[in-house]
């Protein structure tokens, strides 16, 4: 189980994070480095992976809380908010709009100077490539998928045993349409339109017979 801890007491406008991702790791290089860059409170998460969703890291979830207008948010290196670059510029992006400042120590990244915006830029570039390429990989699977006889979008409501059996209890005037919805747990009108599809599939299978006599 991720361990979680905070180092320091005292409120202050320099919040550091820290992260490992085993719990057999420390985060002793990072925490030290962190206080000599004047954070007075750092926030740690221990045995949590770089794609774990934020919401799912307590103490980076308590940093982001805390940090108001003005404040600075440091780290020793960027992958310590997030592996993704794609969720780290978004991150990165709540916090400019909310006018906080970023540091991290290891790339030389500060978002208050000239250079720190222009790459926070570049990292945006990479995340709209990012995910031009997931959606492109989206689209291949589900082309391949569809080829090899797959379906995408809603499951039908009905399987087809249990409109033949609606059909032929209809026919028999054992049971009415809005007692056979009601039992399948569709409307009328989805119950009559799916069985109007079936009638048209074994009225086209009937033709396909006629026509090959």
């Amino acid at each position: 189980m991720a361990e979680a801890r905070t180092v320091g007491y005292v409120r202050a406008a320099v919040l550091g994070y820290a992260r490992v991702s085993t719990s057999d790791q420390t985060t002793d290089l990072q925490v030290r480095a962190l206080q000599a860059a004047g954070c007075t409170r750092i926030y740690q998460d221990l045995g949590v992976s770089g794609s774990t969703p934020r919401q799912k890291r307590p103490q980076l979830r308590e940093a982001l809380r805390e940090l108001q207008t003005g404040d600075t948010l440091v780290i020793w290196k960027l992958d310590r908010l997030g592996r993704s670059v794609l969720d780290l510029v978004t991150l990165l992006n709540d916090l400019r709009v909310r006018g906080i400042r970023i540091r991290s120590l290891t790339e030389d990244l500060d978002t208050e100077t000239i250079m720190g915006r222009a790459m926070l830029h570049m990292c945006a570039l990479f995340a709209e490539v990012e995910r031009d390429l997931i959606v492109e990989r989206t689209k291949e699977g589900h082309r391949a998928a569809r080829a090899r006889g797959s379906r995408f979008g809603r499951p039908p409501k009905l399987d087809r045993a249990s409109l033949l059996i609606a059909r032929d209890r209809l026919a028999e005037g054992k049971s009415s349409a809005k007692e056979l919805a009601a039992a399948l747990k569709v409307s009328k009108s989805t119950l009559y339109r799916e069985l109007g599809k079936l009638r048209r599939e074994q009225d086209g299978k009937v033709a396909g017979n006629a026509v090959e006599r």
